[in-house]
């Protein structure tokens, strides 16, 4: 299930450009948080805490339980972080969007697929594992979120393959594509062989030169 953890974070007053740099000079992240029954609202995180936190996600999808401090008044949401911008260089995160979710509200969400084991037409007979798709949309509650979907290829033999209707998912947690979708395919190798070398002491055929002939009667130049 997708780990659920606490970050601290507090109202943004500022708006504009300029604030967005004040944010970010006294080391924080400028978010937002957003929800079907919640008012947007602009927030800002400390970016070490975010840095962290992200280091150690296993998948894409994190529940974060943020603790909002505004003041005397403190006020925790539930959330799944929807989005983290970072600079195309220096990859430092750039802001970070958060979903307000509900502990007894179903929501959508993409999860990662990643395959366990060797399959057998790989590993004995030189096949090649192909997979599809990488990612699966799925609905359930928020506790129920998978951080990955793992799907054990180990039986596949050549030509075999696994549907979205083969993996296993958890208790609680349905799939929103198409079942006939295939996902992983063993597929035979493609590689051509090599041409067979001529045999010892055979000599390589030389291409038939055709001159042309000349004209009865025609003198030659002196």
């Amino acid at each position: 299930m997708a780990k659920q953890v606490k970050l601290s974070a507090r109202p943004r007053i500022e708006s504009g450009r300029n604030s967005v740099k004040s944010v970010r000079a006294r080391g924080a992240v400028p978010a937002v948080i957003y929800g079907k029954k919640t008012t947007p609202a602009n927030l800002e995180v400390s970016h070490r805490d975010l840095e962290a936190l992200l280091s150690h996600a296993v998948g894409e999808n994190i529940l974060v339980e943020l603790e909002i401090q505004d003041g005397s008044k403190k006020n925790s949401q539930l959330s799944l972080i929807q989005e983290v911008q970072h600079h195309p260089v220096a990859r430092n995160i750039l802001h970070v969007d958060f979903q307000a979710v509900s502990m007894t509200e179903e929501i959508s969400a993409s999860v990662t697929v990643e395959s366990t084991g060797e399959a057998d037409g790989v590993k004995n007979f030189g096949g090649l594992l192909e997979q599809s798709i990488r990612s699966l949309s799925v609905r359930c509650l928020p506790q129920n979120l998978p951080e990955v979907i793992t799907v054990d290829v180990s039986a596949l033999k050549i030509g075999e393959s696994i549907h979205v209707r083969d993996i296993q998912l958890p208790a609680g947690v349905t799939v929103e594509d198409n079942a006939d979708l295939t996902v992983f395919i063993v597929a035979e190798s493609s590689v051509a062989a090599e041409p067979a070398a001529p045999a010892a002491g055979a000599e390589a055929a030389s291409p038939e030169v055709i001159k042309e002939k000349k004209a009865e009667g025609a003198e030659e130049k002196k």
